[in-house]
């Protein structure tokens, strides 16, 4: 059961109480002591493996090298064991493991997402609870209860409050989720946990100008600083030091200034007292690394390249028009106006936005790879960049209603396709949810989460660790105090090559 949890600006003569105020109505979910379900366990061990998949996968990408040569400068604080950096044994403080871990996971897009008023990857939350819980040596079960946490209030969040409209970046979501997910973590009392949240999102808040036009690596940092903001939060929230109050409903507050104003007003569902949380359960993986809009569309453009070959030819193609939601639209299609997204020499990041680039290489090539389908190469091959011009999108009002339906059985983000062919031929089809979305064609389940992190963690990291950590991570519920830096993954010899890491102030 879920309550509505009315927000709006109040004036500062107004007063508002801290018992109304949202983020202490999240403090108070945080400090629920409810147990979690077993299958919202089960879930979070998925997501555990999906993360470390995709972390292992980004090893040696530049964000990655640069991100752990900074957490490497930092070694662990007094306050703890510290916590592990994905691929190495070396021990930093938590809130740079946080910060490395967190851009090893975002680095490829190509974990766990969420999506409703707002945007998300609410697997985001997991590298800044795993840290602090190594470095105080938390349980399996502390682990489980605080990334339920997590999960919980960022979904609550998007379902709710949209940022994008505003031009805020979706990460001011995930401050205070993650803040909050390390205080059911910690066990905090609900005064602690709601400054955490308070300080949490006024340090995440900033523009989307990260997501537009030329993207730079700094995507791939944005929720890793929100969650190493997250840490810190909490530490100085444990140290007695006090937020901006209120947070999200003051006359110059987050709500009043950065999102629709004085006169806003919003409803947060969030789970009654004694209610567990099972907002994970909404959320979805991803089988392809690309934005999450992108993944029906590849799996679209697959199946069109076994069923319709001669649409791979731009020789045979007069125009292919893609009709979907107004985000998919305006966000990564050409509603966007980027011109970038049209780009043979645009970076791997802007090309992972840009649907026009996804649906012609995956229509061509019948696969999409995380590393090979953004190649230079790749995107500059003559007969791509000919086909990939005659893609354009438009807003269909039926998709993006059904994008954002309540009802999770006709929640869609794809739509349909028009290939206009120079004979005339006119090819249809469409799609409402990727292959992998739990009412895809195939969904995600353990045994696919398992083959997505053998795939990606096969050249790095040798067989028996990736047993050794499939295992560990199974057992996870079990786990005793002390025993979560088997979720740790050691990389081979040689993989990882400390000392080329570029140099900076630390």
């Amino acid at each position: 059961m879920v309550e509505l949890h009315k927000v709006r600006v109040y004036r500062s003569e107004e007063n508002l109480p801290r018992e109304g105020q949202l983020a202490y109505r999240i403090a108070r979910v945080a400090a629920d002591p409810v147990e979690v379900a077993p299958e919202v366990a089960e879930m979070v061990v998925n997501r555990i493996i999906d993360n470390a998949a995709v972390a292992i996968a980004s090893l040696n990408r530049a964000p990655i090298v640069s991100a752990r040569a900074q957490a490497l400068a930092h070694p662990a604080s007094t306050g703890g064991r510290g916590a592990l950096v994905y691929g190495i044994g070396n021990r930093v403080s938590p809130e740079w493991a946080a910060w490395a871990n967190g851009v090893a996971v975002r680095e490829l897009d190509y974990h766990d997402t969420f999506l409703a008023a707002e945007y998300s990857h609410p697997g985001d939350n997991i590298p800044p609870i795993l840290a602090v819980a190594q470095h105080v040596g938390s349980t399996g079960r502390d682990l489980v209860r605080g990334i339920a946490t997590g999960y919980e209030i960022q979904v609550d969040l998007v379902k709710a409050i949209s940022l994008h409209k505003h031009k805020i970046d979706h990460v001011a979501h995930l401050g205070p989720s993650a803040a909050a997910g390390i205080g059911t973590l910690l066990g905090l009392d609900v005064e602690t946990i709601f400054q955490a949240v308070g300080q949490a999102l006024h340090t995440t808040t900033a523009t989307r100008q990260s997501r537009k036009g030329e993207i730079s690596t700094w995507k791939a940092h944005a929720p890793a600083f929100a969650g190493k903001m997250a840490v810190e939060a909490v530490d100085r929230a444990m140290r007695g030091q006090t937020s901006p109050v209120p947070i999200y409903e003051g006359e110059d507050g987050v709500i009043a200034w950065l999102l629709d104003g004085p006169d806003a007003a919003y409803e947060v569902p969030l789970p009654v007292e004694g209610e567990a949380k099972r907002a994970i359960l909404d959320t979805y993986t991803k089988e392809h690394s690309a934005e999450y809009q992108a993944q029906a569309w590849i799996d679209l453009a697959r199946r069109l390249h076994r069923e319709r070959p001669e649409a791979t030819d731009p020789a045979n193609v007069a125009h292919i028009l893609i009709r979907t939601s107004h985000h998919t639209h305006h966000v990564i299609g050409s509603g966007a106006n980027d011109p970038q997204k049209y780009d043979p020499t645009a970076s791997r990041e802007t090309l992972d936005h840009s649907i026009p680039y996804i649906f012609a290489v995956a229509l061509q090539d019948g696969i999409w790879h995380h590393v090979d389908s953004y190649a230079r190469e790749r995107a500059a091959r003559p007969d791509t960049v000919a086909l990939w011009h005659k893609v354009t999108t438009e807003e269909d009002p039926e998709w993006t209603r059904r994008y954002h339906s309540l009802d999770i059985a006709e929640k869609a983000f794809g739509g349909s396709v028009v290939i206009t062919m120079n004979d005339g031929t006119v090819i249809e089809d469409e799609i409402a949810v990727a292959d992998a979305h739990p009412l895809g064609a195939r969904p995600f389940g353990r045994e696919q989460y398992i083959q997505k992190f053998r795939a990606l963690a096969s050249e790095a990291v040798a067989p028996e660790e990736i047993e050794r950590f499939l295992d560990t991570v199974q057992r996870l519920p079990e786990l005793r105090a002390g025993e979560l830096d088997a979720l740790n993954i050691i990389a081979k010899d040689g993989v990882i090559d400390l000392a080329s890491a570029p140099k900076g102030l630390f």
